[in-house]
């Protein structure tokens, strides 16, 4: 498949795992799933494990690194993440070989032919970030586990052909579930989660800037549901005029099965 596409792998308040890939390069945005799992929904799409370039970490939260540890050492696969972030999980990622463990901080990288750039977010990890990445004049972005979405953030998406948003919960279901009231206030705040109502808000930012692919992620399967938050998002794109299929292409991941790719 040519040019830059995404993919997410797995996608959920459980695991998070995101493929984005030219024919030369392939690199995964956070391995928070299973080795075995990782490998799997990678043949899927007919990628072998031992073809991925680089692990980008966005935050040291077990949904985002609980296989890094062993797909690097199995595959000899670096590991990228900034040096706040690698002393938090250094730890729980046992025996990742010393060359393998690349440091950066805020000037962008190049792998083969995508260059990647991090981008601060709003969570509650020691030094949380998204990323963008570029191929030839394609852009591609991953911007999840944001409590909210800031003027840097909203600069660093611009100019998107494509973009993984996250769209964690419902507020209503929310508000009426399970979840203790201190966790409920800790997803709703600056350094939580984003809403399908904010979600739908960034979007629309994005499609306004020229963004016309979007894949929605990281959907809590306590509190949303993939009908709800598509629904909601599509509401508020299509409120403003945009028309599904002609101005905007929107998607699902999920936790359980690999995504379309776009």
């Amino acid at each position: 498949m040519s040019g830059l596409n995404i993919c997410s792998l797995r996608s959920s308040s459980k695991g998070n795992s995101t493929l984005v890939f030219t024919e030369k390069t392939k690199i995964l945005i956070d391995c928070g799933i299973s080795c075995k799992m990782t490998v799997s929904a990678l043949s899927d799409i007919g990628i072998s494990p031992e073809k991925i370039d680089a692990v980008f970490v966005t935050h040291e939260h077990s949904d985002h690194t609980k296989g890094i540890s062993l797909f690097s050492k199995k595959y000899n696969v670096p590991i990228y993440s900034n040096s706040a972030t690698w002393s938090s999980m250094r730890e729980s990622l046992d025996g990742v070989a010393e060359e393998n463990v690349c440091i950066i901080e805020e000037e962008p990288v190049t792998v083969g032919d995508i260059r990647i750039c991090a981008f601060p977010i709003s969570h509650d990890a020691v030094c949380p970030v998204g990323y963008t990445m570029v191929s030839g004049c394609e852009k591609v972005s991953v911007a999840t586990d944001m409590g909210i979405i800031d003027e840097r953030v909203v600069n660093a998406l611009k100019g998107s052909d494509k973009v993984l948003l996250e769209a964690n919960h419902d507020l209503n279901l929310l508000s009426m579930g399970s979840y203790p009231e201190n966790l409920k206030r800790r997803i709703k705040g600056d350094k939580g989660h984003l809403s399908n109502e904010k979600a739908g808000e960034v979007a629309l930012l994005l499609l306004q800037s020229g963004t016309k692919k979007f894949l929605l992620g990281h959907l809590s399967q306590e509190n949303n549901n993939p009908h709800l938050a598509y629904a909601t998002v599509r509401e508020i794109l299509c409120r403003m005029g945009a028309k599904e299929g002609a101005d905007f292409i929107l998607k699902m991941t999920s936790p359980e099965k690999i995504s379309e790719v776009i």
